[in-house]
């Protein structure tokens, strides 16, 4: 693990040891967001641990019933496989960190949860080995209904989370780790999302994936803002982030790096399996994007066809180049120097006081009633913080004499 991986590692479990009802500062939810479900009359509270009378995740799932909330004690739960059924079920750590490890068992063979309830909350859990004979064992795999998962971990598995193609599915990711999953096929991801209805992702940080890419979504709908995807020393991630059946894209206030190893040129990709959806657009939007292949790739490949293009207030740095996809939008785009940032090599990309790129940006509007401005910037690891005063260019609004 790199420096700043073991950083990003010691300062996630250590937001996971303060996790408990309501969730901590570390959290994306605010107090206009609240976390978990709305309480439902006659829910309950079950709680699992060792010392408790519910004492596996797995039992606790057979219980539960609808509206309810299993408060799981800190620690670790060796091959405490479940399948989440119910509606409205909250899942949460408590009083530390939890860690469900696989030891080689996995819900219906698939994964070490299976959600199919139409509205789960998870809190604060941390899924490591998952693997399967098909080579598709996720930490989650969703399958019906709207997940939202909240401060988890996705370690060494061969998915991250993985979901079905259901038309009705939503998945929505908050300050949640991505790293070290895949498996040398390169068909595996940190994160996959099928041909589901929408997926948003949120202050979340996707690293070192295995031959597979970072992200990769399938929804109608991608909503991705303010991240961390990138690749780092070591990693031999293919795209960062994909789109491959186009869908309505937003990209918004991303730092996104490819690293010197990768065997694909290609940073974001929409389209390249062909456009499987009414409506294909793509909102690449101040995002920070860094190109470390030695040769140089390509920051974007759009495929041709039936779809939309914008690309807005982008800074571009390394060898790479950016496609002019014909008929897209490019406007404020800059070329980036290492000198132009606070901190490069430890990920800093907030420009640096003597920039000539500050203030090199756009009003980027509305697409489809999506707001496009950055009205937060990624907080490493795991955090977003809300951004006020003159839109810059890239990812970082915030500059070094703030």
């Amino acid at each position: 693990m790199t420096p700043g991986g073991r950083v990003a590692r010691r300062r996630f479990l250590g937001a996971l040891a303060l996790l408990a009802p309501p969730l901590t500062s570390r959290c994306l939810a605010t107090a206009a967001e609240p976390s978990g479900n709305p309480p439902t009359v006659g829910a309950r509270v079950l709680r699992v641990g060792p010392q408790r009378d519910i004492r596996t995740i797995a039992e606790a799932a057979a219980r539960a019933r609808d509206g309810d909330t299993v408060a799981i004690d800190a620690g670790q739960y060796r091959a405490d496989v479940a399948v989440w059924e119910r509606d409205r079920i909250t899942v949460r750590a408590v009083g530390g960190r939890v860690t469900v490890i696989a030891s080689g068992a996995l819900a219906e063979g698939k994964a070490i949860w299976v959600t199919r309830g139409a509205s789960i909350t998870v809190e604060g859990i941390e899924f490591i080995g998952a693997r399967v004979p098909d080579g598709n064992g996720a930490g989650i795999r969703l399958e019906r209904g709207r997940l939202s998962v909240r401060n988890c971990a996705f370690l060494h598995n061969e998915m991250g989370i993985l979901t079905s193609n259901h038309p009705e599915v939503v998945l929505d990711v908050h300050a949640c780790e991505f790293g070290y999953n895949g498996a040398p096929d390169g068909y595996c991801h940190n994160l996959y999302a099928g041909r589901i209805r929408e997926l948003a992702v949120t202050g979340s940080y996707f690293h070192h994936v295995k031959v597979g890419h970072l992200l990769k979504s399938r929804a109608a709908q991608s909503s991705v803002f303010h991240n961390r995807l990138t690749d780092e020393s070591g990693g031999s991630a293919s795209y960062e982030l994909e789109f491959p059946n186009g869908g309505l894209a937003y990209a918004v206030g991303n730092i996104i790096e490819q690293g010197e190893k990768t065997e694909n040129p290609v940073m974001v990709s929409f389209g390249a399996e062909g456009y499987a959806h009414p409506r294909n657009e793509l909102h690449l939007v101040n995002n920070t994007l860094i190109d470390r292949r030695r040769e140089g790739g390509s920051f974007l490949a759009v495929r041709p066809g039936d779809r939309q293009v914008a690309v807005l207030n982008n800074l571009l740095l390394g060898q790479g180049r950016l496609e002019q996809a014909p008929g897209a939008v490019h406007r404020f785009n800059h070329r980036a120097e290492m000198k132009d940032f606070v901190d490069p090599a430890q990920f800093d990309f907030r420009l640096a006081a003597a920039s000539v790129l500050i203030g090199m940006a756009d009003a980027p509007g509305m697409a489809n009633g999506v707001d496009l401005t950055p009205r937060h910037e990624y907080v490493h690891p795991l955090n977003i913080r809300p951004v006020v005063g003159r839109l810059n260019p890239g990812a970082m609004q915030g500059t070094a004499h703030r």
